[in-house]
Parts: structure tokens; C-alpha cells; sequence
């Protein structure tokens, strides 16, 4: 798995569609194409696109195949995304202690105390 395939697998509207379904649970495959109005083969292939980017299982019962989230690709992304907010959150304090000094020293300099 790469963050480079999950990411071109996610940029298909039918594909993060299909992930929303399967956050309430399960489903076949039949059942995931009756969302849409698509040819069973084109789901067929936006399924097989999700599962190769190790985003979605497949569990084979009987004569159906159902899928289901793979959740431990998601926690893996949130942690990926949260070291940007992180850095983008310190940055942030970072700039305004340099605002602040910046004040400080001007008022201080132009501003009797």
C-alpha cells in the first residue's frame, strides 16, 4: 500500500462513495451496485481499484462476496494528516510570539514605559 495509490484511488467520486456505504458496515456487491446507477462491471472495477489501494477487504460467504472498510488504512492517514496540522499549529504559535516580540520591541522603543 501507498499513500500515492490510496490518494489516486480516493480522487473518483464513485470510489469515495462507495468507501461512505461501507462505513455503516458490510455489503455485497450487489448491494453497494444498487446505490448506483452503473453496470455491475464498473463496480466490479471500482471495487477491485479500492481493494488494490488496501483500502477495502473482501470476505468471500457462500456464493457472495461481501466488503468492508479497512480501518487500520484510515488510522494510518489521520496520523499522516495531523503531523501537517501540528507543524501548521506551531507555525502558527510560532509567528505570533515572533508578532508579538516584534510589537514589544517597537513599542517599547518608540513608547515610553
Amino acid at each position: 500500500m501507498s499513500f500515492a495509490n490510496s490518494f489516486k484511488a480516493l480522487s473518483h467520486p464513485v470510489r469515495r462513495e462507495i468507501l461512505n456505504l461501507l462505513k455503516t458496515g458490510r455489503l455485497s456487491a450487489g448491494e453497494i451496485a444498487s446505490y448506483f446507477e452503473l453496470t455491475g462491471a464498473t463496480i466490479s472495477h471500482h471495487l477491485t481499484i479500492l481493494k488494490a489501494a488496501d483500502l477495502i477487504h473482501e470476505m468471500k460467504e457462500k456464493n457472495f462476496i461481501y466488503y468492508e472498510l479497512n480501518t487500520s488504512v484510515f488510522r494510518g492517514y489521520n496520523g499522516l494528516v495531523s503531523r501537517f496540522e501540528r507543524k501548521s499549529f506551531l507555525m502558527k504559535i510560532k509567528k505570533s510570539i515572533r508578532n508579538w516580540y516584534y510589537l514589544r520591541a517597537f513599542s517599547s522603543y518608540y513608547l515610553p514605559l
